[in-house]
């Protein structure tokens, strides 16, 4: 079976890392796969790469509307001829589909990534892809994949055709992402801090979606109370050369407690080193595999009631308001107040809660039997 996945670049974001694990996956690493971006080169295109799985970029520039990419994905698809297109996020969705009709009706996934788009302050381009995709739903593609309830709940309130959704959650490598004591203190051995020091972290990339503003008005509250706990925030621009960041947290005066570690490979490492994990989103989220990663590392997390945050996390940790630093402060302090052995029952349970319901192998047979299932459709 041949399956071409188009997607929007190969910068480091939840599609991008969903798409490396499902390419990693027993399940769908067979048969005949390729990459493609809208756009150039990324970082997650060594990472495909290295899993031996070609990868080419179309050439568009971002923000640079370009008709031609789509006769240029038309013409490689009537030579490649695939099984299957999945498509991911919204400018890969309507460039892909209206490509695969060019190249003789090629059956298309699409992937939807987020929620609550009215939200976000999305760019004008992206708003005119969503409504297109909408109206063109019910024409172009065979099946819509939503990464969460929370995703297809909006999108087929925005008009997309509800009857074509399936939610496939996001899916989690549990021999990868796993509890490990000595990443406890070998990350804590990097910060330079004692191996006992309670550690709350976020993982997410500076934007105002992740709202880290919150988390560490949060982190303030909490000092006053747990003065000893330290405060580590990982993901793309999370640097003290970042100066809104750094500004934020040295008006609050906890600049002592805070590291900022900015993006990182060794992201099961930096989660399982973790006594709290916390997601601070104020909107958008659809499925954050951040909770997931901490979660299967044995970590229990306190979230915002974002996308499907609350139904990742279930009873293994707490979910609170978004926007509301309060509420994110006093559910840290709850499990921190539980002690190191209440956290440790929690986060088994939070481990057992992936294991049961978002095991990547699972998730991975739920696209690849999508895609059997088109194929075979197709070529009677």
């Amino acid at each position: 079976m041949k399956v071409t996945h188009l997607i929007n670049s190969l910068s480091i974001g939840g599609a991008q890392v969903m798409l490396h694990k499902l390419l990693s996956s027993k399940e769908c690493s067979g048969g005949d796969v390729e990459v493609l971006s809208l756009g150039n080169d990324g970082p997650m295109e060594e990472r495909i790469a290295a899993l031996g799985i070609p990868v080419r970029g179309l050439g568009m520039h971002r923000g640079v509307p370009d008709p031609g990419a789509v006769f240029r994905l038309a013409h490689w698809l009537r030579q490649r001829k695939p099984d299957v297109l999945q498509t991911w996020l919204y400018h890969s969705d309507l460039v892909g589909a209206l490509a695969a009709k060019l190249a003789g009706d090629v059956p298309v996934v699409w992937n939807i990534r987020h929620s609550d788009l009215a939200t976000q302050g999305e760019k004008r381009t992206t708003v005119w892809t969503v409504r297109a995709c909408a109206s063109l739903s019910r024409l172009l593609p065979r099946r819509i994949v939503c990464c969460s309830e929370a995703s297809r709940r909006v999108h087929a309130a925005l008009g997309y055709a509800s009857k074509k959704m399936v939610v496939i959650p996001n899916g989690f490598d549990l021999d990868a992402f796993t509890p490990d004591p000595a990443a406890r203190m070998s990350v804590r051995s990097e910060l330079g801090i004692p191996p006992e020091t309670v550690l709350i972290g976020l993982v997410g990339r500076f934007h105002p979606q992740k709202d880290h503003s919150t988390f560490l008005r949060a982190a303030v509250e909490l000092h006053a109370q747990w003065p000893e706990a330290h405060f580590l925030l990982c993901g793309d621009e999370i640097r003290w050369e970042n100066e809104e960041l750094a500004g934020w947290i040295r008006a609050a005066a906890i600049e002592t407690r805070c590291h900022l570690v900015g993006a990182r490979y060794d992201i099961a490492r930096i989660n399982a080193a973790l006594d709290i994990g916390c997601s601070s989103s104020s909107h958008g989220e659809g499925f954050p595999n951040v909770i997931g990663e901490a979660m299967a590392c044995g970590v229990p997390c306190v979230v915002t009631d974002v996308g499907d945050s609350a139904r990742i996390v279930g009873d293994t940790g707490r979910v609170v308001p978004a926007r509301e630093p309060k509420a994110l402060a006093r559910a840290c302090l709850e499990l921190l107040e539980l002690g190191r052995d209440g956290r440790r029952q929690l986060g088994l349970a939070a481990r057992w809660r992936i294991e049961t319901f978002y095991s990547l192998q699972a998730v991975a047979g739920q696209y690849g039997r999508l895609y059997e299932t088109l194929a075979a459709s197709t070529s009677r």
